[in-house]
């Protein structure tokens, strides 16, 4: 097996890539893919912490937008970014990879309360972490979480997976001539206000110098091609 590239890496997966062709929860075939995907990388040596969002389930914004009082929808948010956890953390360990979910909310019934140095720790024994309920606050998305864990737990790179290959000028699905980015500069993710992730998560790393490596999903074996030094999706530096 070619050498991995990186040491620690935090993969950002949304919540809607867990729904695979339904409308809605969760699709246990894209689950078994996913955690199948993981098991071949895990041998590598690359320690890896997860962050999952919750939109298969329940998206705080929008229920907020319909009129729902904002804190409130959130929290609901971070309860479903629970139930993706707990999924993935099974599939998971079905393969026989040893797998810990620490909850920003505290729920010891379902999952370690986040514990910096607790996370730390199992990822240098080999155990994937899968950090659930966002950061435990509202109005600050899985996309913040993810930036804010990447940096406490000294990660190398956050691996954005979404649906599609890169970071493009406007949307492919709908824009034919959007162009694909190689890579891009933070600064100009915001300016250009690509729907990358949130601003705050973006300026987070940018801050911190913390890249972030954009790929599809859907495309099995990205994640091995990553963490062996390809270049694969697009990357946002300094």
């Amino acid at each position: 097996m070619p050498k991995h590239k990186y040491k620690r890496v935090l993969l950002k997966l949304s919540g809607e890539a867990f729904m695979g062709s339904q409308s809605y929860g969760i699709d246990q075939e894209v689950i078994k893919s996913i955690a199948k995907e993981l098991k071949e990388v895990s041998s590598g040596g690359t320690q890896i912490a997860i962050v999952i969002g919750g939109g298969n389930i329940f998206r705080g914004i929008a229920a907020s937008a319909k009129g729902m009082e904002r804190a409130s929808a959130d929290y609901m948010g971070m309860l479903a970014t629970v139930l993706n956890a707990l999924a993935l953390q099974n599939a998971l360990e079905q393969r026989g990879i040893p797998t810990r979910v620490q909850s920003a909310i505290e729920m010891q019934e379902l999952a370690e309360p986040y514990i910096r140095r607790k996370a730390v720790r199992h990822l240098e024994k080999g155990r994937v972490v899968i950090f659930a309920a966002g950061t435990g606050n509202p109005y600050f998305t899985t996309d913040t979480a993810a930036s804010l864990r990447a940096m406490e737990i000294g990660a190398e790179v956050i691996l954005k997976a979404t649906k599609v290959d890169g970071v493009y000028s406007s949307d492919p699905v709908k824009d034919k001539k959007a162009k694909k980015f190689p890579e891009i500069k933070y600064i100009d993710v915001l300016k250009k206000g690509l729907e990358v992730m949130d601003s705050t998560a973006i300026s987070l790393c940018m801050d911190n110098s913390l890249p972030i490596i954009v790929f599809s999903l859907k495309q099995r074996g990205n994640i091995k091609r990553i963490l062996e030094g390809k270049k694969i999706g697009t990357l946002i530096h300094s």
